[in-house]
């Protein structure tokens, strides 16, 4: 097994790569940025690298420095984490070149997954149901316009290179095509470098549902049952489950089987999540494909009595993935604790907390990388923490889930702990009756319940 591993990343999911790692018998080496010198990912490694100043550009995203501070501290491997380098092709590329092994997929891989456009065309020719589209990259406005009439309204733009709700756009009406289609063009190229886009039907009120799937180097590619992601603000999780409230298990059979077939179109190695909208008829449409371990990972983790990150280690290792049925065991939910202020339009809410207390009890979980005294910085993402707890059935989870918030406290900073324990009480939600619109269309908050 690996001696030592770097993780080219920050935060909660640093420190979550470390304890597995500790676990493992893995010495570990965290990078950190001059804003991040006290985070806890920093403290509890054996080792720490400083990689530059505070912006994400002059720190974690800077390539050099990070296989630099592998060089000097003779790191085998590097954990890329989420989000920064993680889904970046060339940086898997260079770890390569330099005979350290990148724990996730190969730059070939990446590059198939990451460019939706081509994903796309990888499920077709592999029979996973797609949402109808343009074949391709679009550029041409006449085309575009053409392409979108003979989907039928409304459409969606997306950048081909995009996330986060960035690049994307949705039209009602042939009359806005135009404006939409050039805004997110240029925001495409302002925000990935990238100014190409593709159009697809617009499939009103989904749900988001997600396939975990592993794959080893010796060919065997498998999945962990589904999360359900459609609670969303502008595009960002804000809360996700296992398993989905709408999943029966022919429709978890179903949409299992077509992951796995997305991820053998590029013989997938490592952990990745295969993403699908669901509509009212329970019909599914590919969606992307993340080749990463996921924000949500936890509660599959929880419900599958996984390690995913042990997981990712072995199989960049070359450990084969042991053969077993699926079986998942009761519900699991987490809430992503931001340091936003829900009263305020989720403004952040950078600052020192100055009391943090953690809820606990039977089937708690939070991964965080805070603390009482701890600075949090205006650099970077807003998740402070992540609560995830675990139960027989999902409202036994729900029940749970209000308890544990309720027991825990940040003070010094606002954060969406309120907002989630609103959302628990929501007829709706606890019917499980939502979609991806539902936070910006039904939920309301009241900051003075």
């Amino acid at each position: 097994m690996f001696k030592k591993i770097l993780i080219a990343n920050r935060g909660e999911i640093a420190l979550r790569v470390i304890r597995t790692c500790k676990e493992m018998g893995i010495k570990t080496v965290a990078v950190y940025s001059t804003a991040d010198a006290n985070s806890l990912h920093v403290r509890f490694a054996d080792e720490a690298v400083c990689i530059g100043p505070p912006a994400s550009r002059d720190s974690y995203l800077k390539i050099q420095r990070i296989i630099a501070a592998a060089a000097i501290t003779n790191a085998e491997a590097i954990h890329p984490g989420y989000g920064f380098l993680a889904e970046n092709a060339e940086f898997s590329r260079i770890c390569e070149e330099h005979n350290i092994k990148f724990i996730g997929p190969s730059p070939d891989m990446i590059s198939a997954m990451g460019d939706k456009s081509t994903a796309k065309a990888h499920m077709i020719n592999y029979g996973v149901p797609v949402v109808p589209g343009s074949d391709g990259n679009i550029s041409d406005l006449k085309r575009a316009e053409a392409i979108a009439k003979d989907i039928g309204y409304p459409v969606i733009i997306k950048a081909t290179a995009g996330g986060g709700g960035r690049g994307m756009r949705i039209v009602q009406d042939p009359a806005d095509f135009k404006r939409n289609f050039d805004s997110a063009r240029q925001e495409a190229g302002s925000a990935f470098g990238n100014p190409e886009v593709y159009i697809e039907k617009f499939i009103e009120n989904p749900r988001h549902v997600e396939i975990q799937v592993l794959g080893d180097r010796h060919g065997y590619i498998t999945h962990l049952g589904e999360r359900d992601c459609s609670l969303q603000r502008r595009h960002q999780k804000i809360m996700e489950e296992s398993p989905s409230p709408i999943v029966e298990p022919w429709l978890r059979e179903k949409m299992g089987d077509a992951a796995v077939r997305a991820a053998e179109t590029v013989n997938y190695e490592g952990a990745g999540t295969v993403e699908f909208l669901v509509d009212k008829n329970l019909d599914f449409y590919f969606m992307e494909m993340n080749t990463r371990i996921q924000v949500e990972h936890p509660v599959t983790e929880e419900v599958t009595n996984a390690d995913l990150i042990k997981n990712q280690i072995e199989v960049a290792f070359g450990e084969p993935l042991a053969h077993k049925p699926l079986k998942m065991r009761g519900h699991s939910i987490e809430c992503r604790i931001n340091a936003e202020d829900p009263e305020f339009n989720f403004r952040p809410s950078a600052g020192k907390i100055t009391a943090f207390h953690l809820p606990g009890g039977h089937s708690v979980r939070v991964d965080t990388h805070a603390y009482s005294g701890y600075v949090v910085p205006p650099f970077y993402d807003s998740m402070i923490a992540k609560l995830i707890v675990s139960a027989p059935d999902r409202l036994q989870a729900i029940a749970r889930m209000k308890r544990a918030l309720e027991e825990f406290v940040i003070e010094g900073i606002k954060t969406t702990i309120p907002y989630h324990l609103q959302l628990m009480d929501h007829p709706a939600f606890l019917r499980g009756e939502f979609n991806t619109h539902f936070l910006e269309k039904e939920f309301k908050y009241n900051p003075n319940p």
